[in-house]
């Protein structure tokens, strides 16, 4: 395919979706191919787990697709952690932190990370975690340009904070704005850097 026969969308993957267009475990799990008819072809670029939602580019063109990975793009996740987290907690984030990746120490790049407001956006599916009475949380963005495995959720636990909820809100310079749950646009080109 030449680049104008390509396909680029951004999706606002819902909660409880798997990051893929096919089941080869023969489960019954919610695919991205029951949100929009995507072209053949087509793949995530990175992925969400089930249990996270938000921002995900897909494209059918495979050396885009490695592309964006390789390249240092930041991602930004509003995260809804369990407790009130300190400023010295946003601190260890921020300057990077220990975590196990495949059973190995792995200490974390330096990231931007801060306490925001709950988002009260119509692009986020509201969505009850966990009834008041078992404790406050607290929301953080985090801005990484790495992507391991569950890295969010490992950041997050080794500063005394579960996650409860993974948004990702922003990739480079697409954002979510704009894009219900389950939505899907197709767009020209990704637009990552300025």
């Amino acid at each position: 395919m030449s680049e104008n026969t390509h396909r680029h969308f951004c999706l606002n993957k819902p909660y409880g979706y798997l990051s893929q267009f096919i089941n080869n475990k023969r489960r019954k799990k919610k695919l991205l191919s029951a949100l929009y008819d995507f072209p053949e072809g087509t793949m995530a670029v990175g992925r969400l787990d089930v249990k996270s939602e938000g921002l995900l580019l897909l494209t059918t063109n495979g050396k885009l697709s490695q592309l964006i990975r390789s390249r240092k793009i930041e991602k930004e996740y509003w995260v809804e952690v369990d407790g009130l987290v300190s400023q010295k907690e946003v601190d260890q984030l921020k300057k990077g932190l220990e975590i196990k990746i495949d059973g190995k120490d792995y200490l974390t790049l330096p990231c931007n990370a801060k306490i925001i407001p709950p988002p009260n956006n119509s692009f986020i599916a509201k969505r009850q975690v966990r009834d008041e009475r078992h404790g406050k949380t607290s929301w953080l963005s985090i801005c990484l340009v790495e992507g391991k495995f569950h890295q969010v959720r490992k950041m997050t636990a080794a500063i005394g904070h579960p996650t409860l909820r993974l948004i990702r809100y922003r990739v480079g310079n697409e954002t979510l704005e704009g894009l219900e749950s389950g939505e899907v646009k197709r767009v020209e080109t990704f637009q990552l850097t300025d």
